[in-house]
């Protein structure tokens, strides 16, 4: 049998293939409803699980600020106003729910979008979903572990004593919901912006950019990736460049990956030639 006659089989296949999965509009809705559920049972186990362990949750994310105000000489305390703590917790065990229930839910959107697929479509949308919550995880150890723990120290260093300067004494007084709310914005932020290359991939892979596309507009980028930081940090410079440059950094590796894609698909297109010739 020859190569183009293989290549038909093969295409053939594939159709029918996607033909049997095919099924009425009903059925598409009831498993919606089905994965739809799923998902929901999910984030709900997921939210209970957090809030039982919200407080040291909580703890875990206050190090930094531990650490920053311990090395300042200040003693370390959190504020919060009536029911203020209690509203801070549901907000970090929902966080934490979603989280937790990324995983199954991710699982259930595939499930649901397979059956539309082609075999070869499904094999290579794998790779990008266990890509993203490492991607998600590196962008979160960031701010944990470098951000976080300087945005603290810059915080500290503004306070001062009566005796310097007017002589008004200028103290830090963080409030629970606040810094969860900061810590908690800088997460997110650079958790999704370390999913760019992903999407670009992606969008390379379905054939709406290219990575010459990527290096002509790569000055149109940088401004506004450096827009799109200065409105997801919080108003100091030293956060917004880091995440401007992380995200520049990935934009980069986001041309490198796109140009991989592409240089896998022009030699599947020249083997396939070859095995037709």
């Amino acid at each position: 049998m020859s190569g183009e006659s293989k290549k038909k089989n093969q295409m053939a296949s594939e159709e029918d293939e996607l033909k049997a999965s095919s099924a009425p509009l009903l059925d598409h809705l009831v498993e919606l409803r089905q994965r739809l559920i799923v998902s929901v049972v999910a984030v709900a186990v997921g939210f209970a699980i957090c809030f039982v362990f919200s407080i040291p949750l909580y703890e875990f994310l206050v190090i930094p600020f531990r650490r920053a105000v311990a090395a300042a000489g200040v003693e370390p305390k959190l504020y919060f106003a009536p029911l203020e703590f209690f509203f801070t917790r549901v907000k970090l065990a929902a966080m934490g729910g979603i989280a937790l229930a990324f995983p199954v839910v991710a699982y259930e959107i595939y499930k649901f979008v397979a059956p539309g697929l082609y075999r070869r479509e499904r094999a290579a949308a794998l790779p990008f979903l266990a890509a993203m919550p490492f991607l998600f995880a590196l962008g979160a150890a960031l701010v944990y572990f470098i951000l976080m723990p300087f945005v603290m120290r810059f915080a500290v260093g503004m306070e001062q004593d009566a005796g310097e300067g007017s002589g008004v004494s200028i103290e830090l007084l963080t409030r629970v919901g606040d810094y969860l709310s900061l810590i908690t914005t800088l997460i997110m932020a650079f958790g999704f912006a370390f999913q760019l290359p992903v999407f670009l991939t992606l969008l390379a892979r379905a054939g709406l950019i290219t990575s010459g596309f990527l290096v002509r507009n790569r000055r149109v980028a940088i401004v506004v990736i450096f827009i799109i930081a200065a409105f997801l940090t919080p108003p100091d410079p030293f956060s917004q460049l880091i995440l401007g440059a992380c995200i520049i950094s990935l934009y980069e590796v986001s041309v490198l990956s796109v140009r991989l894609a592409e240089r896998k698909a022009k030699e599947a297109v020249e083997s396939a030639e070859e095995a037709s010739a």
